[in-house]
């Protein structure tokens, strides 16, 4: 089982014949993506060539979707056009968009989030790494060839613990990663992930990685409490943050007690999830349950 994303899974990339378009199309290939095409009005009607595989470039999503009956879409747009992106793939119908454009503006991330969901499209992102289904199928830059399938789910707001996390607990191996991304307003979150998580057969343990600035951390945390009976570990990033300064995401930032690390890390702890503070003590947390060296107490 995974969440979100299979081997099924049929891919669009919106911005594929962009130059971080192509270099990530030829990675989700050769990780054993179902790319089936990119989305280019410019462009349409060309075949391009990515490492043996002819891809047919689309003037629209609606298109790609009538054409290859496509389900995902992952969106390398500028900002300036990501929001209206989305829009036309919500509007095509797509079921996921993977948005991995940084620097989109909060007002356009407000307003494509809001027209998703109305039409009952997940986005994830923006600003994020994607996901991955480790030997089944990578949506975005996550590298393909640091893990294997397992047991563990992971969520994260940066990209780079993402990848961390899943190289140290390598030889036991992931279900599922997703990387949310850590702008302020993001379409996916962690309760979102943790449903899903939860209502997966072949994931044994939730790994969370957030990062200082907001709540949803806490949020979080008072989901777990109520609804998660899996165990759950934990990272924070940003204990050492000084305060009122951004740090790496635009969400990331700490003003006066609100969004600390440490009080997300006790928020955390009072639901029963076991919270390291580096992210190899993370891991060694997560196999010393997985090896029955660890009591978990979900309240």
């Amino acid at each position: 089982m995974a969440i979100y994303l299979t081997e099924k899974s049929k891919i669009l990339v919106q911005g594929m014949t962009g130059a971080e378009g192509m270099r990530h199309t030829r990675r989700m290939l050769a990780a054993g993506t179902d790319v089936v095409g990119g989305v280019n009005p410019r462009k349409a009607g060309r075949t391009v060539d990515v490492d043996g595989r002819a891809l047919p470039v689309f003037g629209t999503v609606r298109e790609g979707i009538d054409a290859t009956g496509a389900d995902v879409t992952v969106v390398f747009v500028p900002p300036a056009f990501a929001g209206a992106a989305v829009m036309e793939a919500a509007d095509a119908g797509i079921g996921l968009a993977v948005v991995i454009t940084e620097g989109v503006p909060i007002h356009d991330a407000v307003a494509f989030h809001a027209h998703a969901r109305s039409r009952g499209t997940r986005v994830i992102g923006p600003n994020c790494p994607g996901l991955i289904t480790p030997g089944r199928s990578n949506a975005g830059i996550i590298p393909a060839d640091i893990t294997k399938p397992g047991r563990i789910g992971l969520v994260s707001k940066s990209g780079t613990l993402t990848y961390q996390l899943m190289h140290e607990l390598r030889d036991v191996g992931f279900s599922t990663c997703v990387g949310i991304g850590g702008d302020p307003v993001v379409g996916t979150t962690h309760i979102d992930c943790l449903t899903a998580f939860q209502d997966d057969p072949d994931t044994e343990l939730i790994v969370l990685i957030g990062e200082i600035g907001g709540d949803a951390e806490e949020r979080a945390a008072a989901h777990i409490r109520d609804h998660v009976t899996k165990p759950v570990v934990a990272y924070i990033a940003g204990f050492t943050a000084p305060e009122g300064r951004t740090m790496g995401h635009a969400g990331a930032i700490v003003s006066g007690s609100s969004g600390t690390a440490r009080a997300k890390k006790e928020a955390l702890e009072a639901a029963g999830v076991r919270v390291g503070q580096t992210p190899t003590e993370t891991a060694g947390l997560v196999l010393a349950h997985l090896e029955g060296g660890m009591r978990t107490a979900i309240v």
